[in-house]
C-alpha cells in the first residue's frame, strides 16, 4: 500500500479548534478517518515549525490521498500537503528503469 508523508498547517481557526478539542481528539479522527478509507495512521506527531502535525499514512492509492487533501484542506482550518514516500527497494527499481531525457540547452 503507498505510504505518504502528509504536513499539515492549522490556520487561525483551525488552532482554536485544536485548542478547544484537544490534541489526543484530533488524532483519533484523523485515524478513524484514514481507517474509513482502508487506510492506516503509522504515525502523528506535533511539531513546531512550518507544519504544525506530521504523519505518515498508508492509503490504497493517489486518488484516495487527493480525496484526503480535497477534504481537509476545503474546511479552512487547516492546509495539508502531501508527498508520496517510496521504498528503498522501489528506489532501485528506479535506478534501473531506462529513461530518454535531454536537458535543457544540451
Amino acid at each position: 500500500m503507498p505510504k505518504y508523508f502528509m504536513q499539515a498547517t492549522y490556520t487561525a481557526d483551525g488552532a482554536k479548534g485544536l485548542a478547544k478539542e484537544g490534541g489526543s481528539s484530533r488524532r483519533k479522527t484523523v485515524e478513524a478517518m484514514v481507517k474509513s478509507l482502508q487506510g492506516s495512521l503509522e504515525s502523528f506527531y506535533y511539531a513546531f515549525g512550518s507544519s504544525d502535525v506530521i504523519l505518515i499514512v498508508d492509503l490504497p492509492d493517489a486518488v484516495t490521498a487527493a480525496a484526503v487533501s480535497l477534504a481537509i484542506n476545503q474546511t479552512g482550518a487547516v492546509q495539508l500537503r502531501s508527498t508520496v514516500l517510496i521504498t528503498a527497494d522501489e528506489m532501485d527499481q528506479a535506478a534501473k528503469k531506462a529513461v530518454s531525457y535531454r536537458a535543457p540547452g544540451k
